[in-house]
């Protein structure tokens, strides 16, 4: 084994299941909605291997049905912190001299594992712990954690394999290290791909991780831990802690082997991380490297050119699936004036075909968001917005919280391009849309592009090919997933890196070589055959 060159191809993406009614994927997956719905398991951290319980507890409760306890977990404090760092730190060695052959086996295992034995019982504990319907959490739960792990390990193996050239007498290369200390992993509630991928990608490229996962996501994110130990990860190298941030991050924040923050959640967490960083700068042994993929205030834009189905069709999808809770959705459109009647003819015809409630009904296109907070959130904006002159509601407007946190997919119509709902991030199933002059398409895309101070993904729908170039130009910074006649979510690993600029993040491309990258601190290795025995260079001689 040691005298072998390994390569791992790129991989082809999972292809999701369609769970169509009679389908034995239908049946499985039934089944284990049933056992996650009967049970109430007990998280407890995970730290050097060991389970640990606190006895500071909390519940996770499924957001359709709160009154229905999926979990109990017990929280981390900060002396569980400080054990689980001292964790990472001693399994670091170890881990980061193992041959990246084998860590690549562990991490395959682990795919392979969730493509057939865990597929369901993952994809369920997604649906009922973040009330996801059944192809939202297929496409992500399933399928694109599986990609992470593939292509994570394709990518791996191609930045291992870029070597400088060595001269004559001479041997070059670049060793591709771990980073010093350990990294701090903190994931959010919507993906469980993200919670996968956040504290993973460090460890595929040989670093130790103290991750602090969403306490509204605790479920999935404990069964990836199992996962994890089946597949054979060594103890220590990652290391689980629930529990409230903000005690967990002191202790990070403090200490001096703090190598590096992956983070997704929103951007006023990610600026305290930040800061916090650079009050301890001269505590630390290196700079550590900071990822964060933060908020977004994402849009379509259309062009008088485009088609008008189509266009409404994104904005349905990117607004409503999976409640607006994703960092990529739709939340403000700019719609031309002599487009409007068919586009509003076709989201009429949409929207009252929708169906909201529970992800065990197959029906239902959209759940609850989150938690009461969320819900609370969202009827405020819907409430400024029922009493504001500048706008009307067109759909939705009203939610339920009594049994679970049920909104209606909700659109508004503004006369004011700079209308709150355009402006600040609401994380619901709330969107917003301005119809602009035609004669005024360049202007309305300046607007579009300084509206927010967010970049993350934005779409344009045009069939003449001049708009298009224009879009290009005058959007250039507006996204950082751009999309042509298509909706604004579903960002595709392999495909479509994931990330944005301005307040959106540090853009590192999730699903990508760029990601990794910022996991390894490169190493450069000068090996000279036949040293000089002379301190004198030829221009010296005097003939």
């Amino acid at each position: 084994m040691s005298n072998a060159l390994f390569s791992y191809e790129k991989p082809f993406n999972d292809v999701s299941r369609d769970y169509a009614p009679g389908s034995m994927d239908r049946k499985l997956l039934k089944e284990a909605i049933e056992e996650i719905s009967s049970n109430v398991a007990e998280i407890p951290l995970i730290i050097g291997g060991e389970e640990i319980r606190t006895g500071n507890t909390g519940s996770v409760v499924m957001p359709h049905d709160h009154k229905h306890r999926l979990a109990v977990y017990h929280k981390a404090g900060r002396a569980e912190m400080e054990i689980a760092i001292k964790a990472a730190l001693d399994a670091h060695n170890k881990w980061a001299g193992m041959s990246y052959t084998d860590r690549a086996a562990i991490i395959m295992k682990i795919a392979e594992l969730i493509k057939t034995k865990y597929r369901y019982i993952l994809n369920a504990a997604t649906m009922m712990g973040q009330s996801k319907n059944v192809w939202q959490a297929e496409i992500e739960s399933a399928s694109e954690t599986i990609d992470y792990f593939h292509y994570g390990v394709h990518y791996m193996s191609e930045i291992y394999k870029n070597q400088p050239t060595s001269e004559d007498g001479a041997i070059n290369c670049v060793e591709y290290r771990p980073l010093e200390g350990f990294v701090y992993a903190v994931s959010p509630f919507n993906f469980t791909a993200l919670a996968a991928n956040l504290p993973m990608a460090p460890v595929l490229m040989g670093n130790t991780v103290v991750w602090k996962p969403a306490t509204t996501s605790l479920l999935s994110s404990y069964y990836l831990m199992k996962i994890y130990a089946e597949a054979g990860l060594p103890a220590g190298v990652l290391n689980f802690m629930p529990g409230p941030g903000s005690v967990g991050s002191k202790v990070v924040l403090a200490h001096k082997d703090l190598a590096g923050v992956h983070f997704t959640g929103s951007t006023q967490v990610f600026n305290g991380l930040w800061k916090g960083i650079a009050e301890n700068l001269n505590t630390y042994k290196s700079y550590p490297r900071l990822v964060g993929e933060t908020g977004g205030k994402n849009f379509v834009f259309m062009h008088n050119s485009a088609d008008a189905t189509e266009t409404a069709t994104a904005m349905i999808r990117g607004a409503f699936e999976y409640q607006g809770q994703k960092c990529s959705a739709t939340s403000r459109c700019y719609i031309p004036v002599s487009r409007w009647g068919e586009v509003k003819n076709q989201l009429d015809e949409m929207m009252v075909s929708i169906k909201t409630g529970d992800p065990r009904d197959f029906r239902n296109f959209v759940n609850a968001v989150i938690d009461e907070n969320s819900f609370d959130n969202c009827m405020k904006y819907i409430s400024y917005a029922k009493k504001s002159s500048e706008a009307e509601i067109i759909h939705g407007g009203s939610g339920d919280k009594s049994i679970g946190y049920f909104i209606k997919p909700t659109i508004i119509k503004t006369v004011n391009p700079h209308f709150l709902t355009m402006e600040e991030e609401i994380f619901g199933p709330i969107l917003t849309l301005f119809v602009y002059d035609d004669d005024k398409f360049e202007e309305t895309m300046d607007i579009c592009n300084n509206t927010s101070p967010y970049a993350l993904t934005g779409s344009f729908f045009a069939k003449d090919r001049a708009a298009i170039r224009k879009s290009h130009e005058i959007l250039k910074y507006a996204a950082g997933n751009f999309y042509i006649n298509d909706k604004t979510t579903g960002a595709c690993i392999g495909l479509q890196p994931f990330g944005g600029g301005r307040a959106s993040g540090t853009n590192d491309k999730a699903g990508s070589q760029l990601n990794l990258l910022k996991w390894v601190s490169p190493k450069t290795i000068k090996e000279i055959l036949m040293p000089p025995r002379w301190y004198s260079y030829p221009f010296m001689e005097d003939k």
